[in-house]
């Protein structure tokens, strides 16, 4: 630290170089966060100072919160759904896997997942001890076996995992079938729908994934992807609102004397943006984002298919995956651990991006 500041000129002269070097939007393919929407950005400059680790001090930025999960929740089709905003994905999947070990305690608690799960269930068991078994995929395809994750559960499991639009291939894991598996053994389940979660509800004949299945538990969302919110805003959602009670843990020097969440000092202004999006847009204005995403997905891989690429699948969602091939200097363009080209048609990815990405892909022809 300099013993003089700088002018504020010269301060954001200096961010802005450094701005300069972070990748265009206009070029990130692999991306599943996106830029935010414009009405994010005005409602997280009004509660850039808010702690809704502090909720007595900010009681509107907690009411927010609020209603921010009962909207999630009943997209989702639940009733009276509980939960809160977490930091992304990540640590919705940790404090659901925390409350499926405090609702089954073991000594050797262990899960289940699919193969197509999220790396943090990999953070997961390393905090918490907990093993994570991955059930494979089933032949030719990228959905989880839920003949072969049966094979994995014993009397120490405490929950399944469902992907729904995973992270690699955008495919919806038979989440009736997990849920059943898991009611049969009385245990927890779980569904990973951080980046599905506002895309699923706004398909054509979409497939069952969240509260409307008998026995999914909990279910993970994040505003911060297709929600067009500021970063980072994820959720929990909880079936039953008081298993969030079995992370508490005294905070007596707080305005409330009781804390559930994972990290303590949480910014109400990236809640206050994923609810002005909500409300701003309705389903309505969802419905017509995701459309306009999978009508870029399909001119995506009708233009590279006319090159001779091949998709590896039909895409389900904004997502395409293609064997691998090189692209483009410039492209950000990401590969699955099996080595395919991974595409992803965010709000940012435009027709005119689109059309730039396969203009770029000729000249290789």
């Amino acid at each position: 630290m300099n013993e003089k500041g700088c002018s504020r000129e010269e301060v954001l002269a200096l961010l802005a170089g450094y701005r300069a070097r972070d990748c265009p939007h206009s070029h990130i393919l692999s991306s599943m966060c996106t830029v935010p929407h414009e009405i994010a950005l005005s409602a997280h400059e009004l509660f850039t100072a808010t702690n809704l680790g502090d909720p007595g001090l900010f009681p509107g930025a907690a009411e927010i919160e609020r209603m921010l999960i009962s909207e999630l929740g009943s997209l989702l089709h639940g009733i009276n759904i509980g939960g809160y905003a977490t930091s992304g994905g990540t640590e919705a999947n940790i404090q659901a896997v925390r409350i499926a070990a405090k609702l089954h305690p073991t000594e050797k608690p262990n899960i289940v997942v699919p193969a197509s799960a999220h790396f943090s269930f990999d953070k997961t068991s390393d905090l918490l001890g907990v093993e994570v078994r991955y059930a494979p995929y089933k032949k030719g395809e990228y959905v989880v076996d839920t003949e072969a994750m049966s094979h994995l559960i014993d009397k120490n499991t405490v929950a399944l995992a469902a992907v729904a639009g995973n992270t690699e291939y955008g495919v919806i894991d038979d989440v009736p079938a997990v849920a059943k598996l898991a009611q049969e053994h009385d245990i927890s389940c779980h569904v990973d729908a951080a980046f599905g979660g506002l895309v699923i509800p706004f398909l054509k004949n979409p497939a069952p994934f969240d509260f409307a299945v008998d026995g999914v538990s909990s279910v993970t969302l994040d505003p911060h992807k297709m929600g067009m919110s500021t970063i980072p805003c994820g959720t929990l959602l909880l079936r039953e609102p008081e298993t969030l009670k079995l992370l508490s843990v005294d905070s007596p020097y707080l305005t409330v004397k009781t804390s559930f969440t994972l990290t303590g000092t949480r910014s109400g202004a990236d809640v206050a943006g994923a609810y002005a999006v909500i409300r701003y847009l309705g389903r309505e204005g969802f419905r017509d984002v995701v459309s306009g995403c999978m009508e870029n997905t399909r001119r995506l891989v009708s233009g590279m298919e006319a090159f001779g690429y091949r998709k590896v699948l039909e895409p389900i969602m904004n997502l395409a995956v293609f064997e691998y091939a090189e692209m483009p200097e410039g492209w950000k363009i990401s590969r699955t651990r099996a080595g395919h080209l991974r595409f992803v048609m965010m709000p940012h990815v435009t027709r005119d991006v689109v059309e730039n990405f396969l203009d770029d892909l000729s000249r290789m022809q």
